[in-house]
């Protein structure tokens, strides 16, 4: 019998019993539809929270005081002997072949007050480098100036939402804000970038690094952040940084920390929330495959008599094996295409219904869905496609 001749065979048994079929079917275009839907959430989320980190970079390396181990701070809270990084090291960081910008940092939490408004809100001292460093972009106005580090002028750079809160939609630029007990002058406001994990990026006030310090009344920084040229090995960077650190502290009391570090050891844990959320859907397969498991084993019941007369035709064992294992893989793979349909059809709604909700459909799962179903198919089919093939003929002929 040919492929051709088979497949019709199986199609015409399919409609012959077409409500035992669609149940069939629709078992496994739900199981299909169920992990399109949560693979594409899942990459979607996977995307959307990467995509937030990159947006300060991805060429940056991060150097925090205190040392656990290869990687991670000190505890906070705990006495320590370790040297504070200091405006000093930012300096000496900056000579560093490669090194493209040096971001000194220290923040807190602080009242900003304008015009009789008062809003309590973070506040981070940087320095002039930290615009092109954590791409940001100035919306009126401009940015800190390079001051030198001990002549740092009391200027203020408002987040977009901070700006809006004090001065409503009048102009800022020029007026006098104050952070704490000193006063600032405005010389800029930054564009909108929006939330950030649940933190409002606008809704922030930035001042020089030793202007912060002083105000928070912090002996050291909270980290030094590094730019370097693209194409640059990070390593490299990472090894004449902890040098550099080791000759001026005496020893190697500080963190590295690469923003391709975090982004990698983030892709994987969002990898495995994407093969979580993939294996639930597949649940659903497995249902899928325990109906066609059932409708075949059915099928040699009731087509026991016809499976006698193709054997007594001289249909061979092998081809009665081949016509039950079709039916069960045009099964599988008939509701795999309903089960793309549908789940691609509801992602892409959830898409356009819910813009806030990231989706993307992942190509990868889609073809992995496609390539388990035809499995699926052959794996439920076999036991009965076994016992069909090993019919007596003669019993076969004789059933009712």
């Amino acid at each position: 019998m040919s492929p051709r001749d088979a497949t019709t065979y199986a199609l015409q048994a399919l409609r012959a019993h077409r409500t035992r079929s669609a149940l069939t079917l629709a078992g496994i275009a739900v199981g299909i539809a169920a992990v399109i839907l949560l693979t594409s959430i899942g990459e979607g989320i996977h995307r959307f929270v990467l995509a937030e980190f990159s947006q300060f970079g991805t060429h940056i390396i991060g150097v925090h005081p205190g040392r656990s181990g290869s990687r991670g701070g000190m505890p906070s809270g705990l006495p320590s002997s370790v040297r504070p990084l200091t405006l000093d090291d930012a300096a000496a960081l900056a000579r560093i072949p490669g090194v493209t910008a040096v971001v000194p940092t220290a923040f807190g939490n602080a009242e900003v007050s304008a015009r009789a408004r008062v809003r309590r809100t973070l506040v981070y001292g940087v320095s002039a480098a930290a615009l092109s460093a954590y791409n940001m972009r100035v919306s009126s106005g401009q940015f800190l100036p390079d001051d030198k580090p001990e002549h740092a002028r009391p200027y203020v750079v408002l987040g977009a939402t901070l700006k809006h809160e004090l001065f409503g939609h009048s102009p800022a630029l020029g007026e006098r804000v104050r952070i704490g007990n000193q006063a600032f002058r405005v010389v800029g406001v930054l564009e909108a970038k929006g939330q950030f994990l649940g933190m409002d990026l606008d809704d922030s006030a930035w001042v020089p690094a030793a202007r912060a310090m002083d105000l928070f009344n912090r002996e050291g920084l909270a980290e030094i952040n590094l730019g370097y040229a693209e194409g640059l090995d990070p390593d490299r960077i990472v090894r004449a940084v902890e040098q550099l650190i080791t000759a001026r502290h005496g020893r190697l009391d500080v963190t590295t920390i690469t923003q391709a570090e975090m982004l990698a050891t983030l892709g994987k844990i969002l990898d495995v929330l994407t093969m979580a959320v993939a294996a639930l859907g597949s649940i659903s397969l497995l249902v899928g495959s325990v109906g066609i498991v059932t409708i075949m084993t059915i099928a040699v019941t009731e087509r026991t008599h016809e499976i006698g007369l193709l054997i007594a035709l001289g249909a061979s064992a092998r081809t009665i094996l081949a016509l039950f294992l079709g039916e069960a893989v045009v099964l599988a793979v008939l509701g795999c295409l309903l089960g793309i349909v549908a789940g691609s059809a509801i992602a892409y709604a959830l898409g356009t219904a819910l813009p806030q909700l990231p989706v993307a459909t992942p190509l990868g799962y889609v073809v992995a869905a496609v390539l388990s179903s035809v499995a699926i198919g052959l794996a439920a089919g076999v036991l009965p496609a076994q016992r069909a093939a090993r019919l007596d003929p003669v019993q076969a002929l004789r059933a009712d």
